[in-house]
């Protein structure tokens, strides 16, 4: 469910080397950023949906694909940065590192740079960047306890579905 416009709106973000690279960081859990990103993106389709709250589709899919494009294991200290403080300064990271690669539109940027609200401290200014942060704590808090399981797990692949909205079908 949700591939055809992830797809639609995406396919370019799919394709991108760092987009794919994200496969390696774990962001909750046992989940990479790159299923957490995937999905953040369907379960804000999911809430658009069943709120029937008009959107900027393409806006929503886009964002909610990049909103953590920092593009590093924030659970391990580097040379450049310890990530202490990763929930306040990877929403900046993120955008820096997709406004590289994408032309990302007003909504798009909002999305990215305010997803982590409140720590970000000024609120979301549009409903695709509020609808993208609520998707992303719901999906983190699944992830963290366990509920919502990443593909790999005690060394074996598992499938999962939450609400319908994680089965993941993209590549």
């Amino acid at each position: 469910m949700y591939e055809y416009e992830l797809r639609k709106y995406a396919n370019d973000i799919f394709e991108s080397e760092n987009f794919k690279s994200t496969k390696a960081y774990i962001q909750h859990g046992n989940m990479s950023v790159r299923e957490h990103s995937i999905n953040v993106a369907k379960a804000s389709l999911y809430i658009r949906d069943k709120l029937k709250i008009r959107c900027n589709t393409r806006d929503l899919v886009r964002g909610a694909l990049l909103h953590d494009y920092f593009l590093y294991d924030w659970h391990k200290s580097d040379a450049l940065n310890p990530h202490r403080l990763h929930g306040f300064f990877h929403p900046s990271r993120s955008l820096q590192n997709a406004q590289k690669e994408y032309n990302l539109t007003a909504r798009q940027r909002d999305i990215i740079i305010k997803h982590m609200w409140p720590l970000t401290v000024i609120p979301p200014m549009c409903r695709e960047a509020w609808i993208v942060t609520s998707a992303d704590k719901f999906c983190s808090l699944m992830e963290t306890l366990y509920i919502h399981r990443g593909r790999i797990h005690n060394g074996k692949k598992k499938k999962y579905a939450i609400a319908n909205v994680s089965s993941h079908k993209i590549a």
